[in-house]
Order: C-alpha cells, then structure tokens, then sequence
C-alpha cells in the first residue's frame, strides 16, 4: 500500500488557522500518512504536533519555511527533516521573526495613508501568539470589509505599488541553505510555479540553488497547475533535484487545495522522501 504524503502545511503558529494539534488532527482525518509542519520561520509548533501524531499514527516530519530574499524577490525555501534546535537555525529564525514586526508596522503605515485605520492591531489580532504576517492582514482588510476576499487582497492592497506593501529584505538563500542543511535537513524550493521569474531567472535559481546544497523542488502543490506539475518536473530532472509534494494546507476557505487530495508526483520523478525510512 503506497503512502500519501503532505510535506508542506501550516498551523497558527504561523498564518494556518488551525492550532498544531488541529493540524494533524486534520491531516489523519483526511488520511495523510506523513505530514510535515512547515510553518514560515517558526518551529515551535513541532514538539506539540508530535506528541499528536504519535496519538493518531501520523508520522510528522520537522519542518519549516523559511522566507528568503533572491535578485529583490522574495522567495520560500522549505526545510524538511531540520533539527529545530540547530543553534545557528534557531537564531536566523528569530532574526527573520524580528524583521516581520518591522515590516508589519510599514505596511500598518502605508494603510493608514490610504485611509484605512487599525491594520496593525487588526492583524495581530489574527496572528494571536504566532508571527505576523501578510495573510494576517489580508484577514483583516477582508473581515472590516475593505475588500471581498483574499484574492482581491493581493490584487488590491500589499504588493508592490499598491497600499499597504512594504519593501524588506529577508535571509539570504545561502543563509537558508545553510541553517536547513547544517541541521541535517533537506532543503527545497517551495511552490516555485508562484514567483513568476520567467525562464532566465528560474534557471539561474535553480542553478544556484543546486550549488548551494539544494536536494529538491515542490513539484506538486496546491498552487501549482496540472501543467506545471508537468514543468517543474522537467526542472527537476534537468538540475538533478529530487521531486517534493506537499498541500500548503492554511485551513478551511484560504488554502488552495484540501489535504490529501493532492495527484501523485509524475512519473520521472524521484521523490524527496524515496530514502527515507517513513517511506517504507
């Protein structure tokens, strides 16, 4: 019997909805096997989602996700297996969570200036006790009613050129490679289909990315298009990267797709987990 896996999801430790707990409470519901936690920049939600999965026979990977800045774009790289208590990883994670407080009150400021008040009490008020950030926001503007949902967020408000972006500088991709893989993790480039770099660009982000340690590409996610699983698999083979999957599960009405519907890896692939021994 083939195992199904979902190796990017996350909890409102970052900007998921549901608590770890609830999390793989969900991903056994919906009959995930082997599940990682990659909440963006923040690993503390793995000790408790742990403890849940061994309740409930899912099989947790320690993830993270970590924000990263390449060429003035901001970029995902996913952390599969880490130690979260690398020192070196724990310290870049809470300087990276430092750096979203200082956007966050940038973007509260370009807000106010366009009229529209409390943004940044609004989205902390979301992110509870995790970190803050542009999904906390956008759940502000669409609950006070300044726009209809998500998608007319970021067309409308926190990108480039329009109310409420605030430009920052994240980690470095070497930087991120180099905490993930000091740690004894597995570094991958998430939803890579969502940068829109263009051929030159993401051929030269996958070059260095490889030369850096890279080991994978997200190749099925639930952004991603049936042909782009198509592309990013090609990707993949060309740089000799192996193949990852995962839902990018935020919860209920603001994720792409459900856990545990996700389509296999295509064919050629060579899944990251292939040596793995939850994969057995």
């Amino acid at each position: 019997m083939s195992l199904t896996f979902d190796l990017h999801a996350h909890s409102n430790v970052s900007d998921g909805l549901l608590t770890p707990v609830e999390l793989v409470e969900h991903a056994a519901a919906h009959k995930v096997d082997v599940l990682a936690l990659t909440d963006h920049d923040d690993t503390a939600g793995l000790n408790i989602a742990r403890e849940a999965a061994q309740r409930l026979g899912v099989q947790l990977i320690n993830g993270v996700e970590i924000s990263v800045t390449w060429k003035k774009r901001t970029l995902h790289i996913i952390g599969l297996k880490i130690d979260p208590e690398y020192a070196p990883l724990k310290t870049g994670l809470a300087e990276i969570r430092a750096g979203r407080h200082h956007r966050a009150v940038g973007m509260a400021a370009s807000l106010d200036k366009a009229g529209i008040p409390g943004s940044l009490e609004g989205a902390y008020e979301y992110a509870q006790e995790g970190i803050i950030s542009r999904t906390h926001f956008a759940r502000f503007l669409v609950n006070s009613g300044v726009a209809k949902d998500n998608k007319a967020v970021f067309k409308n408000y926190l990108v480039k050129g329009k109310p409420g972006f605030f430009p920052h500088e994240w980690a470095s991709m070497e930087d991120a490679l180099s905490w993930i893989i000091g740690s004894g993790g597995v570094a991958v480039i998430a939803h890579p289909g969502r940068y829109d770099l263009g051929r030159t660009n993401m051929l030269l982000l996958l070059e260095e990315f490889r030369a850096l340690g890279g080991a994978a590409i997200e190749v099925v996610t639930g952004s991603h298009t049936v042909d782009q699983y198509t592309e990013f698999a090609k990707y993949a083979h060309q740089f000799d990267l192996k193949s990852s999957l995962g839902s990018d599960y935020h919860g209920k009405g603001i994720s792409f797709m459900e856990m545990g519907r996700l389509p296999a890896l295509p064919s050629n692939c060579v899944p990251v987990w292939h040596d793995w021994p939850e994969a057995v």
